[in-house]
């Protein structure tokens, strides 16, 4: 059984954190507010490397007090700080709910350092981060995460990774949930009931949400362990968002959306270790890993995403012309453009896009759906051996023949989730064909396109293909690290789904799936390939937990 595991850096980097606090009286700025203890309550963290500098963040308020707190902060090369290399103040004020950023620069590229904030003789937790490479790098492995529902469970996951030789983490979204205390879910795991106890819309409830979750001992660790570029999916505001509202948002009787969703987003850059911009509602940017990896992190929800269609749409010839109309857009005109430009400009091998949602194919057919939903309201043996009968019928008897074919044949197969790529057609095919243009145009550099996901809960590994089936990159998305997936809904029907969409011929473009289990991705870029570990624990009820053996979790490459 694994605890949080003390290793020997970690116990280094304590007992600098500790010294620290002994002298700093004597080495570090003097901080305003006399003796007032000045609380470090969620820890440190770092973000948005760059070749020459990264982000750092805290959280740090007065005992007592309702004042602004000037801190100084430290980069060194070393745990013991003896080499300094940046340094510089910044105010935590109630004006950013008591949070601080700043850009320390000047750093050398390719290299580890270690952070902290202090206030006079009050020091925070030592942070470890790194920069991103320069120039030439023989791999880079990454740690990928998406969907922790702080309510649903332990979030072992960030505390595993922490353990792991990732050197940078990915958060792709649901970084908090949005719902009242006993919604989603209807219990909480004991001592995790949500924070505040209602449903969050304004600033001070999405701070209150985002100061809870980064109390977590696991989440705070991993933050404290290496750096992380993140973007928001749709929980950070609202479930199913897209550009004007929200599936969980009633205009009026919610408030407005667009104020909900600019407390939102204001509490998301005041909590999160992320470069702010001019404007905060554009996070879609770049991070060039020297001449091995660009990774182009997109927002798949809030800049540009038209509302959502649901399976009854698909029915009706208005609900099939919107669903493949050239102009119905994910990421919106402004950020496609930018993300063509950023490619075309790149000179890295791997063009990874870390991104919300599931891009590939994932159909099944309307029969075998209709099915689901009976066995969901009424669980049996019978349906279970219907929805089989019903997948291998299409198999049979159907093919990838672009998308009127689904949608034309008397049994025909639909995507299984419209607020995924599979309900935007067009934008789908216009980033592929865009990739597969500008790949052809450098066949030197021999660009290959890998897309990280998340947002499902499940993990998966697929084909990204055009309509024709052509072949244009593969795609590896990651396990929830405590949001359930499909074994919450249908506890005897995990293999049967795992069958149903392992199939890359007649229905979708899935290698492999797992519906059933929480963990994170551990994914390594070397020149020769891209490869993907879904690393799984057993539970997340409970704090403590078990890792699957090497033999248990599931290694996938993609070859260069």
């Amino acid at each position: 059984m694994n605890q949080l595991l003390n290793t020997r850096r970690e116990f280094i980097i304590r007992a600098a954190s500790m010294s620290a606090a002994l002298s700093a009286g004597s080495v570090l700025s003097a901080c305003g507010g006399g003796e007032a203890m000045v609380q470090f309550n969620y820890g440190v963290a770092s973000g948005d490397p760059l070749a020459d500098r990264v982000m750092l963040w805290t959280h740090a308020k007065y005992e007592g007090l309702a004042a602004n707190v000037t801190l100084l902060y430290q980069v060194a090369s070393d745990a013991a700080f003896t080499t300094i290399v940046s340094s510089g103040s910044v105010v935590a004020s109630e004006a950013t709910g008591y949070t601080a950023k700043a850009d320390a620069v000047g750093l050398t590229a390719g290299l580890e350092y270690y952070f902290r904030f202090s206030c006079g003789r009050w020091v925070s937790a030592v942070g470890r981060t790194r920069t991103l490479p320069a120039s030439n790098v023989s791999e880079v492995k990454l740690a990928v995460f998406s969907c922790s529902n702080y309510a649903f469970g332990f979030f072992n996951v960030y505390g595993e990774a922490s353990n792991s030789d990732a050197q940078y983490a990915l958060h792709l979204g649901d970084y908090i949930y949005e719902y009242k205390d006993g919604e989603y879910p209807s219990t909480p795991i004991a001592g995790r009931n949500h924070v505040p106890s209602t449903e969050i819309y304004s600033l001070a409830d999405y701070r209150a949400r985002h100061a809870q979750y980064k109390s977590d001992v696991n989440l705070k660790r991993l933050h404290g362990r290496m750096p992380v570029i993140a973007v928001w999916d749709d929980h950070e505001i609202a479930n199913d968002a897209y550009l004007t509202g929200a599936e969980n948002h009633t205009e009026g009787a919610a408030g407005a959306f667009v104020n909900r969703k600019a407390a939102a987003i204001q509490a998301y850059h005041e909590w999160l270790p992320i470069r702010t911009g001019a404007d905060q509602s554009v996070i879609y940017r770049s991070f060039n890993f020297g001449t091995l990896l660009s990774l182009h992190m997109l927002d798949t929800r809030l800049v540009g995403r038209d509302k959502q269609l649901v399976q009854a749409d698909l029915s009706t010839a208005s609900g099939q012309a919107t669903w493949q109309s050239p102009g119905r857009q994910l990421l919106g005109t402004t950020q496609t453009s930018w993300l063509q430009n950023a490619m075309a400009a790149s000179s890295a091998r791997w063009q990874v896009l870390g991104q919300q949602v599931v891009m590939a194919s994932t159909w099944l057919p309307v029969s075998a759906q209709l099915k689901f939903q009976a066995y969901f309201a009424a669980p049996n043996a019978t349906t279970v051996t219907g929805i089989i009968n019903e997948v291998a019928a299409y198999r049979a008897a159907y093919t990838l023949n672009g998308a009127s074919s689904y949608i034309t044949a008397s049994n025909s197969a639909i995507p299984y989730n419209l607020d995924a790529w599979d309900g935007y057609l067009a934008a789908r095919e216009t980033v592929l064909q865009s990739f597969a243009n500008i790949a052809a145009l450098s066949p030197a550099i021999g660009k290959k396109l890998v897309v990280l996901s998340g947002d499902s809960h499940n993990a998966w590994h697929t084909n990204l293909t055009l309509l024709n089936g052509t072949k244009i990159g593969e795609e590896f998305a990651t396990a929830s690290v405590s949001a359930p997936g499909w074994e919450a809904y249908f506890p005897t029907l995990t293999s049967t789904i795992k069958s149903l969409f392992e199939d890359t011929t007649a229905i979708s473009r899935v290698q492999w799936m797992d519906p059933s289990r929480r963990g994170y991705l551990k994914m390594s870029f070397t020149s020769a390939a891209a490869k993907g570990e879904w690393i799984f624990i057993d539970t997340v009820s409970s704090g403590t937990y078990s890792v699957a053996s090497p033999a248990a979790s599931e290694v996938r490459s993609y070859l260069a």
